[in-house]
């Protein structure tokens, strides 16, 4: 299993939902970037469980301890390596999912491949609680392209099928009274990009996005720009423009292309969209199979868990982009 991504700037994820710790080493941070902690804290504190009713019940610190790299709060060129340590685990609570696998979940795909060894308590590494070492990444890279002016901001665009904040809340809110979950669309826009960044084919901007993205569990989908509704227009209403502005930069009139052209930034706002399936943990009784009896069965989900995992992933949505974009200046050297 792959737990690594970047090529000039390379991250590698470890741990398990409840290890003592999970976290994350960087590699190909240049020296002498001051990382301000208390704005890294606020952003993780964006994804850490607990916070809302809206949430998992799961209380969790999530700060960092960087244990290599650092110096005084600035990099000091070697690999940066962070943890999290986990400290509100109940692991006795999976014990009915050793081999009875969760319907939507990872479980039985990670039973096939890994058999027993599996680590299935809290989901293992298949955790959404693994997004908390790419937020504490991608926190130290927003920070990085801010200072170079570039803005990276996703927000929760549909819930339920609902577009407006307190319906889409209360889609929340029903679907926990239910014993149910409910699933999602969230935008993100990155503004300040320069233009020739990314490369065709296999390393394209989307390419590389769309990777780091679906690192994120419950991404189910992804579109850049007009996305699936432009096959629906044509080429003449789909296509954007060029027109130069008073100081003879090119532009374009509209962004239906999001920003990337042939994999490459325009300098336009890059623009995305993703698709976020319902939390598979629900409480309602389901369907499923008890591998070891080869029997089917009724599965009742214990535990605690997210409703609704749309608004905890705003930032793990920013974060995944972050990291796609740093690593693609430093490639171009831009």
């Amino acid at each position: 299993m792959s737990n690594s991504i970047g090529e000039r700037f390379r991250l590698t994820i470890f741990g398990q939902s409840h290890a003592p710790a999970i976290g994350v080493t960087m590699e190909g941070l240049p020296a002498g970037i001051q990382i301000d902690m208390e704005k890294l804290k606020e952003f993780l504190r964006r994804r850490a469980p607990g916070q809302d009713a809206y949430s998992t019940s799961r209380k969790e610190a999530d700060e960092p301890v960087f244990l290599s790299g650092l110096k005084d709060g600035v990099t000091c060129g070697c690999p940066v390596t962070a943890v999290i340590y986990n400290t509100n685990t109940r692991s006795v609570d999976y014990e009915n999912l050793k081999d009875t696998p969760r319907p939507g979940h990872a479980d039985y795909a990670a039973m096939v491949k890994y058999g027993d060894a599996r680590d299935y308590a809290g989901g293992g590494q298949f955790s959404g609680r693994m997004t908390a070492p790419l937020c504490i990444a991608g926190g130290i890279c927003l920070q990085i392209l801010e200072g170079m002016g570039i803005s990276v901001t996703a927000e929760a665009e549909r819930i339920g099928g609902e577009t407006e904040k307190e319906k889409m809340l209360q889609k929340i809110t029903d679907a926990k009274a239910n014993g149910d979950s409910v699933g999602g669309v969230i935008s993100c826009r990155v503004d300040g990009l320069p233009a020739g960044l990314g490369d065709g084919m296999f390393d394209g901007m989307e390419n590389r996005i769309s990777r780091a993205v679906f690192g994120i569990p419950a991404v189910k989908g992804i579109e850049f720009g007009s996305g699936f509704g432009g096959s629906e227009l044509l080429g003449s209403e789909n296509n954007d423009g060029f027109y130069l502005d008073e100081s003879g930069n090119v532009y374009t009139k509209t962004n239906n292309h999001g920003g990337i052209l042939g994999g490459i930034t325009t300098g336009m706002p890059l623009t995305f969209r993703i698709a976020m399936k319902p939390t598979p943990s629900i409480a309602k009784e389901q369907d499923s199979v008890n591998m070891a009896l080869k029997k089917e069965v009724k599965l009742q989900v214990q535990g605690r868990h997210d409703p609704c995992i749309v608004l905890r992933a705003l930032p793990c949505v920013e974060a995944a982009a972050a990291v796609a974009i740093y690593d693609a200046i430093l490639e171009c050297g831009k």
